[in-house]
């Protein structure tokens, strides 16, 4: 079995990262989203699709899908008047297109829950939720006031907040 340090050298810190408790996982480490697909474009994800992270970790998207561009794009009025599904003091985000092999990153600072969305894709599923912060006392609660703004696809692909907390990393793909 390889040592963190023979892991990390060999190009996996990823790995070496994820593989680690998340207490473990410093704030100013970048935590990475992949953004996927089916090679045909029937299926399409971010994997992870839910995380826990500490305020003032990074998150970095990258698009790892050779046949498609991806967005990863907040749920804020301010994008496309999507409803509101991040805390209210938190600054919203827009990629763009990410083509092949192209990143953006994000920094965490306000604690609550974050959902997001690829814009050609958030008809298929291609949603996300990040937490930030741990639970605080009277927990947080699923987002429920807004459902019926959203596809019945990415409805049924948020984990729940209660999956995120107990497992901190929720793959999906």
């Amino acid at each position: 079995m390889l040592t963190r340090r023979e892991l990390l050298a060999a190009g996996g810190g990823l790995a070496a990262a994820l593989a680690l408790p998340l207490t473990a996982v410093g704030a100013s480490e970048v935590i990475e989203i992949t953004m996927g697909g089916r090679e045909d474009g029937s299926h399409v994800w971010f994997d992870p699709i839910g995380i826990l992270i500490k305020p003032g970790q990074t998150i970095r998207w990258t698009n790892l899908n050779r046949g498609n561009s991806h967005t990863t794009t907040a749920y804020h009025p301010t994008n496309f008047e999507r409803p509101l599904r991040i805390p209210k003091a938190a600054k919203s985000w827009n990629s763009e297109y990410l083509l092949p092999n192209e990143s953006f990153s994000v920094l965490f600072m306000d604690k609550g829950v974050y959902d997001y969305f690829c814009i050609p894709h958030e008809h298929a599923g291609m949603v996300g939720r990040i937490l930030v912060g741990e639970l605080e006392p009277g927990g947080w609660t699923e987002t429920k006031s807004t459902d019926s703004d959203l596809p019945e696809e990415a409805l049924r692909a948020f984990p729940t907040v209660k999956e995120i907390m107990t497992n901190r990393i929720v793959r999906r793909g």
